[in-house]
């Protein structure tokens, strides 16, 4: 699954989350956080600084940009 948003996936399985779940936190459905995590959909600004926040990484973390999660205050 060499999707950008992998992370996303792998920070929710680590604090064993479900998908349904992440979207009520998100204020999302289910399927669509579930086209987020495989890549289908590109996540909003807004919902990245969510899951950045939520998860206490950083959105480059997220993204792939860094193996860094420590957010830079």
């Amino acid at each position: 699954m060499g999707s950008v948003y992998q992370r996303i996936r792998n920070l929710r399985e680590d604090h064993d989350l479900t998908q349904r779940k992440m979207g009520e936190i998100l204020a999302c459905s289910q399927r669509v956080y579930s086209n987020y995590e495989r890549g289908e959909l590109d996540i909003p600004t807004e919902i990245l600084i969510k899951l950045a926040d939520y998860y206490d990484v950083s959105v480059d973390y997220i993204l792939g940009r860094t193996d860094r999660p420590e957010v830079n205050r």
